[in-house]
Parts: structure tokens; C-alpha cells; sequence
């Protein structure tokens, strides 16, 4: 009795073909590293993973990297002298090198390849976020600065956490007047910076929103919102962001 063998058929064997296709013309690479990546792999490899600055301990409150482990409910600080008015602020990655040059790549010369690699970090923290969150709000971007950079970076590596989560998006809120660039303002400035900033139309419907941006620096523009939004009718507001200065 010959082997029978096992024929493909016509429609896998064209998805194979156009895989391949689609992998040579255009392959998947690590952002950092250039490293082909097959197309079902992460953005990142996982050299580049490991050689990323995790921030191993953080401030629960302000996502601030701390030398030792906080005891539970223990804040920095900054954090008791001033407490911001979030529920949880998480940052996985400190701003250096390599995430502070690829997050300005990405803002500001549109290396949009870092957003799906950005968004699959913060899938990784979604676990380590309070249980009810409701909502999610990318950082508004003002309507000028929008149309200058082609996209808001917020929204672009927020795609993958809504598909990860299937959380709604919240839209009632926009960013009034093209503030400008917080980079070299201390607290005092970025305070004063973004002071009547955001506007929120209506009431919100959620009740654990979940702002998410690529830095926080001094947390004054998640805390402009955040008090916005607590001020519209939510109940609590939490921060995930890629990397923490």
C-alpha cells in the first residue's frame, strides 16, 4: 500500500505564498535592532527586550523608579507632599537609551513602525492595572499640531491596547489651544503651560478612565486631564505610559 499524501489545499497554499510574498517584500523587523522578526512575532527581540531600561520598581503613584520595593500604599515623596489625582500611574520603560531616541523618532519624524512595538508594551501592563478600568484616553493632541505631525503618537500606540483590552474609547475630550512643547520646562512652567488646556464636553460616561500617553515627565499633563475628567463625572482616573523620565 503506497503513502498517500497530503495535498494542500488551493486557498492555504495562496496564503502561504502570499506570506512569504509579504515577508520579502516588506519583512517585520525589531525596532530597535533591525533583526528580521516573522510577521505573528513581537516588534521587539528578545535581546533587545532583555537590554530594555525596565523600570523594576516604581512609585504606584506617580510611576517615579524608586531604589527599593514601596510597602503597599506607600507613595514617593513627591507623592505625599503633592498627591496627584490618579488612582495607579504605570511605566514600564525609563526615558533613556534606547526608548528616548526611538520615542522622538516616533513623534517627531514619523517612525510610525514604533507604534504597534510601543502598544505591545503596554499590553503587558494591562495586568498590573486596577481591575475596573472602564475606558480609555489617548492624551489629546490640539487640532493644529495634529495636522502638522500627521498623527497624534497617543492615539497611535493606544490602538493595540483597545484591541487587547476591547475597551471603549472616550471622546468627549479635546486640547483647547496648541500649548507649547513641554521639553526643558520645569513643574512650575508645565504647570502654568497647560493650565485650562483640556476641554471635556458632556458628562463621562465611564467611571475608570485610563489615560494613555508615550512619557511622563512630571505628570502635570495627566494631571491637568485627570482633573478634568474627575471634575465631568469620573469616578477615578489611572495613567499608562511607555517610559517615565
Amino acid at each position: 500500500m503506497g503513502i498517500r499524501r497530503y495535498v494542500l489545499p488551493s486557498w492555504q497554499l495562496a496564503c502561504r505564498s502570499a506570506r512569504a510574498l509579504e515577508f520579502a517584500v516588506m519583512p517585520r523587523c525589531c525596532v530597535f535592532c533591525g533583526i528580521k522578526r516573522r510577521h505573528d512575532e513581537s516588534s521587539i527581540c528578545p535581546g533587545c527586550d532583555k537590554d530594555l531600561p525596565w523600570i523594576r520598581e516604581q512609585c504606584p503613584g506617580c510611576a517615579r523608579p524608586l531604589a527599593t520595593t514601596p510597602g503597599p500604599g506607600v507613595v514617593c515623596a513627591e507623592c505625599q507632599d503633592r498627591p496627584p489625582p490618579f488612582t495607579a500611574a504605570i511605566a514600564p520603560l525609563a526615558f533613556e537609551f534606547p526608548v528616548d531616541a526611538a520615542i522622538r523618532l516616533f513623534k517627531f519624524h514619523r517612525r510610525l513602525q514604533y507604534a504597534d512595538a510601543f502598544g505591545e508594551l503596554l499590553c503587558r501592563s494591562l495586568a498590573d492595572l486596577p481591575g475596573d478600568v472602564d475606558a480609555l484616553l489617548p492624551v489629546p493632541l490640539h487640532w493644529l499640531r495634529h495636522g502638522v505631525r500627521g498623527f497624534n503618537q497617543a492615539a497611535e500606540i493606544c490602538r493595540p491596547l483597545q484591541k487587547s483590552s476591547g475597551l471603549p474609547l472616550v471622546r468627549k475630550v479635546s486640547r483647547r489651544r496648541p500649548t507649547p512643547y513641554q521639553s526643558g520646562l520645569g513643574a512650575r512652567e508645565r504647570r502654568r503651560n497647560l493650565d485650562g488646556a483640556f476641554e471635556v464636553r458632556g458628562d463621562i460616561d465611564a467611571a475608570h478612565v485610563l489615560l494613555v500617553d508615550d512619557v511622563i515627565t512630571t505628570g502635570e499633563t495627566c494631571a491637568q486631564l485627570a482633573r478634568q475628567l474627575l471634575a465631568h463625572g469620573a469616578q477615578n482616573v489611572s495613567v499608562l505610559a511607555v517610559a517615565r523620565a
